[in-house]
């Protein structure tokens, strides 16, 4: 039997808002990704949100980003959105595109008995692509929400969508989720 885990990526106020472009992309898919996570958690399904954060030696910490200085760890550019996150809710730091790189994301899975990651958030074509690649490696069953995911331009998620499809990923609707883990009667869907 597959356990299974929600990640998402990168679902934070500096990366949310970076700019207006990346603003509508993220209203765009953001009522779907918040419906998704609660219908998960009332199914006890871990969700585990990937926070991207510098620490103050990272070059990277010194760099803008959109209106904000930086993402540097314990800024509130890096807080999560607060209309995904619950307090049933993991968060894991991590400071490159995976959330698999130096973080542990790894650890919690193994602790979690987690087999198959569901993975949700931005930016499709770098941290969800990257993050999906490095599950599959590392053995998980990858699923990816399109309907729960984006990038600042639609082109780049499709793109992301047809590469992940053909490498590494199952690429399935909310519904398709549902119905994947035998829960689809549970939620009355358009």
């Amino acid at each position: 039997m597959k356990n299974y885990a929600v990640l998402t990526s990168n679902m934070q106020i500096a990366t949310a808002n970076k700019h207006e472009a990346r603003k509508l992309s993220v209203d765009k898919f953001l009522p779907s990704l918040i419906d998704f996570l609660q219908n998960m958690r009332k199914e006890k399904i871990p969700v585990i949100h990937l926070q991207l954060a510098y620490r103050e030696d990272d070059p990277r910490s010194k760099e803008s980003f959109g209106p904000y200085p930086n993402l540097l760890r314990g800024t509130d550019a890096v807080s999560l959105l607060p209309d995904i996150l619950e307090s049933s809710d993991l968060v894991i730091e991590k400071s490159r595109d995976s959330g698999f790189f130096q973080s542990e994301l790894e650890e919690t899975l193994k602790t979690l008995d987690i087999t198959a990651v569901i993975i949700t958030g931005m930016q499709a074509y770098s941290c969800v692509q990257f993050t999906a690649a490095d599950a599959y490696f590392r053995g998980y069953e990858v699923i990816v929400n399109r309907e729960a995911i984006g990038s600042t331009r639609q082109e780049d998620t499709d793109r992301a969508l047809v590469c992940m499809s053909k490498y590494c990923a199952k690429i399935l609707t909310s519904r398709e989720i549902y119905k994947k883990l035998g829960i689809e009667e549970s939620y009355d869907r358009k």
